[in-house]
């Protein structure tokens, strides 16, 4: 074995029995380390997956939705809309579609409700998500009845539940056909809640966009890229509401550090001062405080991570879920795809590893640079 490992393992070694003989202190420092290490970690990964998670499936989200704005409120649009968008270049396809939500007394919830023209729906049929069917109770050939427009009760018979993989965005919808929509909303006939557009090149899809807002007034064209946009600004905000609300263990984790830099204590003093007398260089036992900090920081930093990884693609991410995923009573179950950002792991370990590390080496350097009586005596 070379010289050079020959040293650090035996550095190892010695730091390993001297982190041992103050189990105690560097045991609470450890928790503590750890718990910080969770808590950020768990934030990080949960809102991650959650970004990953929605870019996934809104991948197959139309390229292009149009709706009707009216003093500012988007609006139904009427029919003869669709004639125009097909006639602008690059649109290869125009379907108007009907949905819109409904509050139910029974949940205290609201359903997202949308005709399914593909489906083959008859008029008293419906498809519902899983978390709705969880909340009322209902299975394949159940009854739900809801009050239409006119108030009379609308009797829908569910002929299937939809995939639980979808369940983040299907949680609360309720598929129905075109017959069902209009005998429970009764909208005005030829009229529809939105347009989709399919774009021949998706990179056309901005300049599509921008003759649709000319030729049609009262338009707003919705880019798949900008409903991508808000849902990465909505995960940033609230994953900023959590690390505000964190911040106060993070200062005091930093006061931690801040003592653990401003001096050591008088066993370390004396155990510093006696290597110095029976021969231990400068540069030895700044390796060895620096393996000590080294050793501590990433044994708390990959204890933290592993228990954040567990808890959020495992354990439910019942610690923040509420937070990132938002409030609702038809709440999404469904499982994280488990993934690592090398990045975010690299930045991880520098916010929380190296100032520590380097808050140890700042009084060791002073120790071990004095006097050995001059420490030994302080």
């Amino acid at each position: 074995m070379p010289a050079f490992l020959e040293r650090q393992k035996y550095l190892i070694d010695y730091t390993l029995a001297a982190l041992l003989r103050r189990k105690t202190r560097n045991l609470g420092l450890l928790l503590v380390y750890a718990l910080l290490v969770f808590l950020f970690s768990s934030v990080l990964l949960l809102s991650q997956g959650l970004r990953r998670e929605a870019a996934a499936l809104l991948q197959d989200a139309p390229a292009l939705i149009v709706q009707r704005l009216s003093a500012g409120r988007h609006d139904l649009l009427p029919a003869d809309w669709l004639e125009p968008l097909r006639r602008i270049r690059g649109v290869s396809a125009v379907q108007g579609r009907l949905w819109g939500y409904y509050y139910d007394p029974a949940v205290k919830a609201n359903y997202t409700i949308m005709v399914a023209p593909d489906r083959g729906l008859a008029v008293n049929d419906i498809l519902i998500g899983a978390a709705l069917a969880r909340t009322r109770q209902l299975g394949v050939g159940d009854y739900l009845s809801l009050p239409t427009a006119t108030g009379k009760p609308l009797p829908l018979k569910v002929i299937g539940i939809l995939d639980l993989a979808s369940e983040l965005l299907s949680a609360d919808l309720l598929l129905l056909s075109e017959e069902g929509y209009r005998s429970l909303f009764n909208p005005p006939p030829d009229t529809f809640t939105d347009v989709v557009l399919t774009i021949r090149n998706p990179r056309e899809a901005r300049t599509v966009a921008e003759k649709i807002a000319l030729a049609l007034p009262g338009s707003r064209p919705i880019l798949r890229a900008e409903i991508l946009r808000t849902y990465d600004a909505v995960f940033n905000w609230r994953e900023g509401i959590v690390f505000v609300t964190l911040s106060a263990v993070l200062l005091a984790f930093m006061i931690l550090a801040w003592d653990k830099a401003a001096g050591l204590s008088a066993e370390e003093q004396r155990e510093i001062g006696i290597l110095k007398a029976v021969g231990w260089e400068t540069g030895d036992i700044l390796r060895m405080k620096l393996w000590e900090g080294a050793l501590l920081s990433l044994t708390a930093f990959l204890t933290g991570y592993l228990l954040a990884y567990w808890q959020v693609f495992y354990g439910g991410a019942r610690l923040f879920a509420p937070v990132l995923k938002g409030w609702a009573v038809l709440y999404p179950d469904f499982r994280l795809t488990p993934a690592v950002n090398l990045l975010q792991v690299l930045a991880l370990l520098a916010v929380t590893v190296l100032p520590y590390v380097v808050a140890t080496l700042i009084p060791i350097w002073r120790a071990a640079t004095a006097d050995p009586d001059a420490v030994m005596r302080g």
